[in-house]
């Protein structure tokens, strides 16, 4: 009798196994998104705020507040838009303030901080921050600085300390930061509670709250919740329905989740029309990969991989090209130089964790291993850099370490591509 039941137990469970997902994202949802399209309120705003002030500009192009506020304005639109020569003309006119005030002027430092951060250029972006809390006296905008130059130039413990002392706490600043800070120590749940609290404390900025809602929702793709994923980055869209950041992030969830490349490359392929950035390739290189498409997949990664090492984006795709050198382009010297860059740029347990993966593809065990045991060893890693280190503990016959980095990963499964996760179940005992 035992048998018997143990039989229908397997049959049920292997018939319960078969049963088809059932999908997230809405094909009515999406066809309205992409064929109901029109610009948002916010992007309407900008286009004439743009307008106005390159008008300003040309009739005063030495006038001390035309330059900040049409700057602005090309910050916003490189937000919307992704056009990276937005970003780099805005910090060029920033630069230009800064010198017209002697480098005295605290706000415009703590700009020019913060382009410094959107372009991977951690170092300066810390000196800067150090000019500005010289030449002002914002105790408060200094330490959220301060925090920004430690997180991102990898001297966490700093930044950790720097976030105890911030007053005021209860604040969308801050929260947002905490969010950051856990989230860097793998507690996601706690990474996504402060990440709603900023949602909270937006005080009605519906920017503010788009970014916050739009970032939450990618914290719940790191913690495997695509349901609540979905439901946030929904939420972010009715606020603006140019977050093509959350449109992508819907394609994703309509990729793995539900398995439906159709729905995935119908909204990668309608940011790809609307952004200037090289983003939506990498998303569309991965659909084809799901499909098994090798010829697409290769052409989407040199296609991304051109756009993205042109030398206006400097080091803020080495993560991705990384990625692509150390698999489809099959060009692993390359990965670890690009690694090498990362680490003076900013040396953590991720980079260094591209940097041992780089040479573990390159055939350097022995050089990876050592990076790992010096630099990673029992430091937090997301999802990407869990399954490198993973294979690495298999190539050199730790299968016990492997297994726990593979689980590890495998909680943070949506991080990885398709390949990736296919790889990852057949690795995991």
């Amino acid at each position: 009798m035992r048998q018997i039941i143990s039989l229908a137990l397997f049959i049920a469970l292997a018939t319960s196994c078969k049963q088809p997902i059932e999908p997230l994202v809405s094909k009515e949802y999406v066809d309205s998104l992409v064929e109901n399209y029109s610009p948002s309120a916010s992007a309407i705003t900008n286009k004439d705020d743009l307008a106005f002030w390159e008008k300003r500009m040309d009739s005063l192009p030495d006038n001390f507040v035309n330059g900040p506020k049409y700057a602005a304005a090309l910050s916003l639109r490189f937000h919307l838009y992704g056009d990276i020569h937005d970003l780099l003309k805005a910090d060029s006119l920033f630069i230009r303030a800064n010198l017209a005030n002697g480098e005295k002027e605290d706000g415009i430092l703590y700009t020019l901080a913060n382009f410094s951060m959107q372009q991977h250029r951690f170092k300066q972006a810390a000196d800067f921050t150090t000019k500005a809390i010289n030449a002002g006296d914002n105790r408060y905008g200094g330490q959220l600085a301060l925090f920004d130059a430690a997180f991102e130039t990898g001297d966490y413990d700093v930044a950790g300390s720097i976030l105890k002392t911030i007053k005021p706490a209860d604040t969308y600043p801050v929260y947002f930061r905490r969010s950051k800070y856990e989230h860097y120590k793998g507690s996601l749940d706690s990474a996504v509670f402060y990440m709603m609290r900023a949602v909270e404390k937006s005080s009605g900025n519906r920017y503010l709250k788009q970014i916050a809602l739009s970032n939450a929702a990618d914290l719940n793709i790191h913690k495997a919740d695509l349901k609540q994923a979905y439901e946030l980055y929904r939420k972010s869209i009715a606020i603006d329905r140019s977050d093509f950041h959350s449109i992508m992030g819907i394609g994703w969830i309509a990729l793995m989740h539900d398995k439906n490349d159709t729905l995935a490359t119908k909204l990668f392929s309608f940011v790809h029309g609307k952004l200037r950035s090289p983003d939506p390739l990498l998303k569309m290189m991965q659909v084809a990969e799901f499909n098994q498409n090798s010829e697409a997949e290769r052409k989407f990664a040199e296609e991304f991989t051109r756009q993205a090492t042109g030398p206006e984006y400097g080091l803020m795709y080495n993560k991705y090209l990384i990625d692509i050198y150390t698999g489809i382009l099959n060009d692993p010297a390359k990965a670890v130089s690009l690694a090498q860059q990362e680490i003076e740029n900013r040396a953590t347990p991720q980079t260094y964790a591209w940097l041992a993966w780089s040479f573990l593809q390159n055939n350097q065990k022995e050089k990876a291993l050592e990076i790992y045991d010096q630099h990673i060893s029992g430091k937090p890693l997301e999802g990407l850099e869990l399954y490198y280190m993973g294979k690495l503990m298999k190539a050199v016959n730790k299968g016990y370490n492997a297994q726990q980095f593979f689980k590890a990963a495998y909680d943070n499964r949506y991080d990885l591509s398709p390949v990736k996760i296919n790889d990852l179940e057949k690795n995991l005992e």
